[in-house]
């Protein structure tokens, strides 16, 4: 084993063999060592016949370097960066090009300038549009399938049989110099100092630079940025422990850093502090900053519609912010020319089950009632939409009665609007559009769901209410109330002419209330006390509406998007209200007849 100095010596004289100028002095200026030091060390590396009198290595040299070689590299580019929005929707940020370069093709290319070409590049979201790489750069590809639940270890979990002397990189990072090496002497984390307070992961070491501690945020001080290098034993260790703890949802849903910290006496790296030249952007404002040809020149189809609907130009879009808000859809928010604005970006699969032509009629509507006049623009087609956004906004409280009331006066001036819509929110066939797409579902009691919502289902029909306009999405998150308490009914996806009692048991469906807390809102929401026809329809609604939002839901954990407790509140409220609906209805009818086989 050669000594961190030896090394350092050593690997120099070897990457510089056709240096004409190369003497103890150059080596001493190159490497930061005293000239002393470089004297000694020359010396033990003679005697060792690593080197010759002429400092030119030897071939025991290169043999007393080979454990030292690079075997690899992986590029981890399987994640979404969604805080890259609006970027980010159209393509991998990896894709993203920074000052005339593609940052995954820059990185790729200056790993192969250092003579590295044992390259993996694990990708996931959009990944069809990585395939060229293999191709054209001679990587090869790893598909990660889970780059939508879990975080980067498990693109780890991938590649450990071939983690060794491996590069682990960001395809997300620009280097401005190329900071890789044929040859590296141990496991090092890139960083960079800040001496302002920072919320990236900072790290403390002990005075030869091994890194002994691993926390978020500071200041003076330096914190992770851009790649790592993982030598054989910190790799073989760091598989053991990754193969241990991956079962663990605090692992996989972390980042690799975060195991690192927790293991950081058992897993040996160290500190390697560069002065400057590596960057990963964050936001599309970082970005800029580096390179202020970027906005003009970049090609977005999504500042393209931004453009054209607010008249203005692409370098007057700043601010870019992803908001958390909504299951279906990707959505931001943005200034431009002083003013506040929201960007809703189609979700992937929606189109199957949203009607957009009817929304943009129903946000039209909308507007002309005085229910959502943040709407802007819609795309009637392809569903982008852009909005006012609502500073400070906050969502309809429950238990709010005041709240609850505008709320419900808001649903009754919009069905008794006498306005029409051409698309349609049938219940009966969305339900059944789902049934369709789940039918591998293996859940025990689905089918006596589903017999139930059949009976139930009958029985409504025979109230023949007539059908109006509708939200049909009508819960507490699409009630925003401005700093001035004004509330506005967004997000009109599900609109449609249907039965009223969509959009009630849409609302009750939502919600943590009582099944007596439900009639009191069914009250407000008729303006008086229900008939028992109203309320055996309403709350059989409750019921319907609960069903069909519970498959909407499989559905969308079938697609990989995960919905939460609404999976299990649904699944809830359609036997809680399904039992307390029928009984009102049979005990009306004397008996119950509308069994069905199949679907609704």
């Amino acid at each position: 084993m050669l000594t961190k100095n030896q090394f350092d010596v050593l690997y120099y004289a070897v990457t510089h063999t056709n240096d004409v100028r190369l003497s103890q002095r150059s080596l001493a200026q190159r490497t930061g060592k005293s000239l002393g030091s470089v004297n000694s060390l020359v010396k033990q590396l003679s005697a060792l016949g690593y080197i010759d009198s002429a400092i030119q290595v030897t071939a025991s040299g290169l043999a007393a370097l080979e454990p030292y070689r690079v075997t690899n590299a992986v590029i981890m580019a399987a994640g979404m960066s969604s805080r890259f929005a609006p970027l980010s929707y159209e393509k991998p940020k990896a894709l993203l090009q920074v000052k005339g370069d593609i940052l995954i093709e820059r990185e790729i290319r200056q790993l192969q300038e250092a003579g590295i070409h044992d390259i993996t590049v694990v990708i996931g979201y959009m990944k069809e549009k990585l395939f060229y790489l293999e191709d054209r750069f001679g990587v090869k590809l790893v598909i990660n399938e889970d780059y939508y639940r879990y975080n980067n270890p498990s693109t780890l979990m991938l590649v450990k049989d071939q983690l060794a002397n491996t590069y682990i990189c960001s395809s997300d990072n620009y280097f401005e110099f190329n900071p890789f090496e044929p040859y590296v002497y141990q496991a090092y984390y890139s960083t960079m100092y800040t001496e302002e307070k920072t919320e990236e992961y900072c790290v403390s070491t002990d005075r030869k630079g091994r890194i002994t501690g691993v926390h978020i945020g500071g200041s003076d001080t330096w914190y992770m940025l851009g790649h790592a290098y993982f030598d054989r034993r910190f790799s073989e260790k760091f598989s053991e422990i990754l193969t241990n703890e991956y079962e663990n949802a605090v692992t996989r849903n972390g980042l690799w850093e975060d195991l690192f910290a927790r293991y950081v006496r058992e897993l040996e790296m160290y500190i390697r502090k560069w002065p400057g030249g590596l960057h990963e952007f964050d936001s599309l404002d970082e970005l800029r900053t580096f390179d202020s040809a970027y906005i003009a020149n970049v090609d977005s189809y999504i500042f393209d519609n931004i453009c054209e609907v607010l008249h203005c130009t692409p370098d007057s879009i700043h601010g870019i912010t992803p908001l958390k808000a909504g299951l279906t859809n990707l959505s931001f928010h943005f200034t431009c020319d002083g003013k506040n604005y929201v960007y809703r970006h189609p979700g992937a699969g929606t189109e199957t089950y949203i009607d957009r032509p009817t929304e943009a009629e129903a946000m039209n509507i909308a507007k002309k009632l005085g229910l959502d006049d943040t709407f802007i623009y819609i795309d009637p087609v392809k569903g982008w939409k852009i909005s006012h956004f609502i500073e400070d906004a906050s969502t309809l409280n429950y238990h709010n009665e005041d709240q609850v009331r505008t709320a419900m006066n808001m649903l009754r001036r919009l069905h008794t609007s006498g306005m029409t819509m051409h698309g349609k929110f049938d219940i009966r066939t969305k339900i059944n559009d789902f049934i369709d797409k789940l039918q591998d579902t293996d859940i025990a009691g689905f089918g006596e769901l589903q017999e139930m919502m059949q009976t139930l289902y009958g029985y409504l029909c025979q109230d023949e209410v007539a059908p109006c306009p509708c939200h049909c999405d009508s819960y507490d998150p699409n009630f925003l109330l401005d700093r001035k308490g004004k509330m506005y009914l967004i997000d009109w996806e599900y609109a449609g002419m249907s039965d009223p009692g969509c959009d009630f048991g849409t609302f009750v469906a939502c919600s943590d209330y009582s099944a007596e807390e439900a009639e009191h809102v069914l009250a407000i929401y008729l303006d008086h006390e229900p008939t028992s026809g109203e309320r055996r329809h309403y709350l059989g609604y409750v019921a319907m509406t609960s069903y069909f939002w519970y498959l909407w839901a499989l559905y969308q954990e079938k697609c990989a998007k995960h919905v939460g407790e609404y999976l299990y509140i649904w699944y809830k409220y359609s036997k809680q209200y399904g039992r307390m609906a029928l009984q009102l209805y049979e005990n009306k009818n004397g008996t119950s007849n509308n069994k069905k086989e199949g679907k609704l």
